[in-house]
């Protein structure tokens, strides 16, 4: 992943946080079932944590394993502040170009039918650019590891028509967050310069993180209404390792350092089955809301940071046939916004942040 405000293009902040419970409570007061499943320069590593049941599969069973493969390309080059789109820096030649393909490793234990523990280990490959600039940043590896601990609310041994999952997870830091790149500034340049490379790139955010997760489906026939949701909390407030341009002559006490971020991910949606002989196949369609807001719900919020929020419409299919899952999406940005931070709040200022037209999605599941 992965920063919300009131009204965008004032000096208001968006009340995301009102947004994201008011979302939140929404998917579950309509999921909840009863007994008869970030963007651009705001963040490129969050990684979103997959359950099962509500996937054409059903339920994993107690001691076997499943290992899911997923992939997500967006190019972000569309600067907002609040949600404006700032169409002079596309004109001028000079917008940022963000590129990421993220891949994202996660082996699922079933221990008995509610509980089941996971690692995620994501694999960034990303590169930033001014659109007029002479050199190109790059950084590639994996980023921050997270072990997890779901259960499900009913027992899947019983019959329902839906379930909520609910989890707990433990982000360790062992992405490499100082990342740096040796590069000529110009055609005439005639020594390199060595700088680390923008935040947003980083494989790792620097710091520990608690992740929360929440998952909820309900079956209604042949049509299935489903929701996820994770939150990452990071304690931790500031990257103290390195500064952020530690060749400039004098450094900005409340935006030296890169700040480590909280980040949130909601999708909700529904699915609809295609019949079929031997293959499951559903179309499915919902809302994306991701991105990082300015305050933290954990410690403070200086360092730097571009809080904001992308809102997403995510078309897609999935496919399942024995042990095996495929799917794929395709999601078009609708609202994006670029927050406030809290050093912008102190000093009167609003920084602006690419944003991704499109984001591609596709995943595989193989259940042992």
């Amino acid at each position: 992943m992965t920063e919300f405000k009131n009204v965008y293009g004032s000096e208001q902040s968006v009340g995301v946080p009102k947004l994201l419970v008011l979302l939140v409570a929404t998917l579950l007061g309509a999921l909840l079932p009863s007994p008869a499943h970030a963007q651009g320069c705001i963040v490129a590593r969050s990684a979103q944590l997959t359950t099962d049941a509500g996937n054409g599969q059903g339920y994993l069973a107690p001691h076997h394993w499943e290992l899911t493969i997923d992939y997500r390309h967006q190019y972000s080059f569309r600067h907002y502040i609040g949600d404006v789109e700032q169409t002079q820096r596309i004109q001028m030649g000079n917008e940022v170009e963000n590129r990421v393909n993220l891949q994202n490793f996660q082996v699922t234990y079933q221990a008995t039918p509610r509980w089941s523990f996971g690692i995620n280990l994501p694999l960034l490959f990303a590169s930033r650019r001014s659109h007029d600039a002479y050199n190109t940043f790059h950084a590639n590896g994996f980023g921050d590891l997270i072990v997890t601990a779901e259960t499900w609310i009913w027992s899947p041994t019983k019959p329902h028509r839906g379930n909520v999952q609910i989890g707990y997870g433990l982000l360790m830091p062992t992405g490499a967050s100082k990342v740096q790149n040796t590069y000529l500034a110009s055609p005439t340049a005639t020594s390199t310069t060595t700088r680390p490379v923008d935040y947003s790139i980083q494989p790792g955010a620097g710091g520990w993180g608690i992740a929360l997760q929440a998952q909820a489906f309900r079956m209604f026939g042949k049509e299935e209404v489903y929701g996820n949701g994770s939150y990452l909390i990071t304690p931790q407030n500031q990257n103290t390792g390195y500064l952020r341009n530690p060749t400039s002559t004098t450094q900005n006490p409340l935006t030296q350092y890169n700040s480590i971020s909280d980040q949130y991910l909601v999708e909700f949606g529904f699915a609809h089955e295609i019949p079929l002989e031997k293959v499951g196949l559903a179309a499915t369609f919902g809302p994306r809301f991701e991105g990082v807001p300015a305050h933290d719900l954990i410690g403070d919020n200086l360092g730097f940071r571009r809080p904001g929020f992308a809102l997403s419409l995510e078309p897609g299919l999935r496919m399942s046939r024995g042990q095996n899952l495929l799917t794929a999406s395709v999601g078009r940005a609708v609202w994006r916004a670029r927050v406030k931070s809290v050093p912008d709040i102190m000093t009167g200022k609003h920084g602006d942040a690419a944003f991704a037209d499109w984001i591609w999605s596709a995943s595989y599941s193989r259940r042992f």
